[in-house]
């Protein structure tokens, strides 16, 4: 009885996670419509849960106001030459919080700004072998400067990690 009490407590603690809100401090801040404003170029990478690199991919980002919404328009090319295209919608809600849509996203996205960074929690239609599953996505993404973010995603499936995605933006802007 005592493992089994044990083993609850530490599933809890895991299940957890972190806080947004324990980055509330640190700086530079993070602007989600105006970081995503223009074009952003972004590279990452997929690895399972074993680390081993399964797939390459660059995405070019074209983010413009649509109303109070900020429409994210994402163009995936992976190393395996196919392509994927997805359109978010976002919309600011109150205390730095947002809510999105996507074509490919079950339901609605959450996410929460502090600081430098944002956690986006969503449920992905992720198609597979001509399967489609619900992968649970938690991104954090940090701004490291005025150019530069950083974005780290579990993927998960009935509260195991599958994988991790790692992703590096940059705002064309920027670029010399």
């Amino acid at each position: 009885m005592k493992k089994l009490a044990i083993c609850l407590a530490l599933l809890l603690a895991a299940c957890a996670g972190n806080d947004v809100h324990q980055y509330a401090p640190a700086q530079p801040k993070l602007d989600v419509a105006e970081f995503f404003a223009g074009t952003t170029d972004a590279w990452g990478m997929f690895q399972k849960r074993n680390g081993d690199v399964v797939k390459r991919f660059r995405v070019e980002i074209e983010g413009s106001r649509d109303g109070d919404s900020l429409r994210l328009d994402e163009r995936f090319k992976y190393d395996d030459g196919s392509s994927q295209r997805r359109i978010w919608r976002l919309v600011p809600q109150a205390q730095g919080r947002w809510q999105g849509t996507a074509a490919d996203v079950k339901g609605e996205a959450y996410g929460e700004v502090a600081g430098n960074a944002l956690r986006w929690r969503y449920t992905m239609l992720l198609p597979v072998d001509g399967s489609t599953y619900e992968m649970h996505f938690d991104d954090w993404m940090f701004l490291i400067d005025e150019c530069t973010m950083i974005n780290r995603a579990t993927m998960r499936k009935f509260g195991i990690e599958l994988g991790q995605v790692t992703l590096m933006f940059r705002k064309r802007s920027c670029s010399p």
